[in-house]
């Protein structure tokens, strides 16, 4: 599976220039919404003649290309993009002056993206107006602040864009960031989006589909957004409408965005996808993440020097399951040696997703704050049916590449000429409170750690083939236990042989702090060790469910 290089910091950019834009959005898009022609040269952003648009007409292109060869779009000259790298890329600045919904309707302005070595391909843009016109945007390298040697100049006056990027409220009412200097959400590259949690940073993406990742023989595609379409919307909206044409060798789509800024980031998404051809691992509402190492297993460096000064390195630590049976599943994820792929076989997924639950500075020591990575939680709206959510974990020596994805996949077969219709919500957000039952938090206690050591007893030699593990457990009914009451771990593995378990208060005078600690005799172990604990009191289980797949001789 081809890795998707990632840039190492994704705090929001931040425009070099100050300038104060111009009123100019707000005459275009009267126009707009009065079905008038706009001249060529009406203002910073120029546009098309006028196309009916719908969300209906947009599904019916999308069943219609499905029966069509495929077709990629064109692009400018290869040798041009080739010298428009991360460095190039990062001095094209959009003016902000001239963004779209600058001067409204609506809260929040659009930017786009120039393209380059990592985003080649041209993506159409368009607005809608109040009578459900649509008008492409016309590119224009005019709007671009960039170097006067830049060899973006070269790729001529009709290059197109290669993304947009959502920016932060012009009515200052939602957030203290200014506008023109922060963003929200982006849509850059294939089907790849992201958007910042509560804390105010970027990290892992979402994609549209994803089709056969690492699945055996097969290349894996990537199918891309080719166009989108805005919907002008009004000042006392809290949401920004979008929609999508989705198009790839194996699959066509249309998809429709409602994206809310709140405290967090909300994403409604309600998607219509076709089959060209046959699918052997279709992925839906796929998460992407990257992770090199936690507290639980550091690489080894060169002799006696870790391979890395900084104590964890990743954008998310876990894997967590709320299963249609209802249980609650906690999955710390790996570097494993090898591509790994493990799924997990459910029926009406209440949902799923790639969080950071580590929230302290002091176990990163980075500057670009990994403490501070949203969580992204899929929620599916309507029953998905019977599949699996697949967890892929790409061997890493480094931080650049996002090598994690999490995925829904169908237990139905994806075969050519079918099509599917799917709704969800995506919540990027800074902490579990929206994984909720009855409008209420979860009763469980969430796994917070997970340690490995030599097995054996501290003071004493150390036990051959042994490994000792550490799970720590906070909250839920752990902090109302009675004095004196010690909760039982149960605790199975797939091979090997576990020895007894110990539960035992945290010393750190924190209620409701617990920890289980045992150790895996592996003398007879071939390949993975699938790892299952929780902890229980008489017939109820206190904690959520700890999942781990160890890899003997990886520690």
């Amino acid at each position: 599976m081809a890795r998707r290089t990632r840039q190492r910091s994704s705090t929001p950019p931040a425009r070099p220039d100050r300038r104060e834009f111009v009123a100019t959005a707000a005459a275009l898009l009267a126009a707009l919404a009065a079905g008038a022609a706009l001249p060529a040269a009406a203002g910073p952003l120029r546009f098309s003649s006028a196309k009916k648009f719908s969300f209906d007409a947009l599904r019916q292109r999308a069943r219609e290309m499905a029966l069509m060869p495929y077709n990629p779009p064109p692009q400018p000259p290869g040798a041009v993009l080739d010298k428009i790298d991360y460095d190039a890329h990062g001095k094209l600045h959009f003016r902000t002056d001239d963004a779209l919904f600058a001067n409204g309707p609506g809260r929040y302005p659009i930017t786009f993206f120039a393209m380059g070595r990592y985003s080649r391909s041209p993506v159409r843009m368009h607005v809608i107006d109040a009578h459900g016109a649509a008008r492409e945007i016309r590119y224009d390298p005019d709007y671009f602040d960039m170097p006067a040697d830049s060899p973006a100049r070269d790729l001529g006056p009709h290059a197109g864009f290669a993304g947009f990027r959502i920016q932060e409220s012009r009515l200052g009412d939602q957030t203290k960031l200014d506008w023109q200097h922060n963003d929200w959400a982006a849509f850059l590259g294939a089907s790849y989006f992201r958007a910042i949690g509560g804390l105010y940073q970027y990290g892992l993406s979402a994609r549209g589909v994803a089709v056969n990742v690492a699945e055996s023989g097969q290349a894996e595609e990537f199918p891309a957004f080719t166009e989108f379409w805005f919907e002008a919307g009004k000042d006392g909206d809290d949401s920004v409408i979008l929609y999508a044409l989705l198009d790839g060798p194996s699959i066509s789509g249309a998809y429709r965005f409602t994206l809310t800024r709140t405290a967090d980031v909300l994403m409604d998404v309600e998607a219509s996808l076709y089959l060209r051809r046959d699918i052997a691992r279709l992925g839906l509402a796929p998460c992407t993440s990257m992770y090199w190492y936690s507290e639980t297993v550091r690489p080894a460096g060169e002799g006696s020097v870790p391979a890395d000064w900084r104590p964890e390195v990743h954008d998310s630590d876990g894997l967590a399951l709320w299963t249609g049976a209802g249980e609650r599943i906690w999955r710390p994820l790996n570097d494993p040696p090898r591509l790994t792929v493990s799924a997990f076989e459910d029926k009406s997924p209440h949902g799923f997703g790639l969080l950071q639950r580590d929230r302290n500075f002091d176990h990163y020591q980075d500057g670009v704050h990994y403490e501070r990575r949203p969580d992204l939680w899929v929620e599916p709206l309507g029953d998905w049916g019977a599949g699996a959510v697949q967890l892929v974990e790409i061997p890493t020596d480094d931080e650049i590449h996002d090598n994690i994805v999490a995925m829904w996949v169908p237990a139905a077969p994806a075969k050519a000429g079918a099509s599917l219709d799917l709704r969800y919500r995506l919540h990027w957000t800074a902490d579990e409170r929206w994984i909720t039952e009855s409008n209420g938090p979860s009763p469980l206690a969430q796994c917070i750690a997970t340690r490995l050591g030599r097995g054996g007893e501290p003071g004493q030699p150390p036990v051959p083939h042994s490994t000792k593990f550490v799970v720590e457990f906070l909250g839920g009914p752990l902090a109302a236990l009675p004095f004196g009451v010690i909760p039982q771990a149960v605790v199975t593995a797939s091979q090997g042989t576990v020895g007894p378990a110990v539960v035992e208060p945290v010393p750190d005078g924190i209620p409701g702090h617990w920890r289980a600690r045992f150790d895996l005799d592996t003398r007879a172990v071939t390949g993975p060790v699938e790892l299952r604990l929780y902890l229980k009191r008489d017939n109820a289980a206190l904690s959520e469910t700890w999942l781990y797949q160890f890899h003997p001789g990886n520690a």
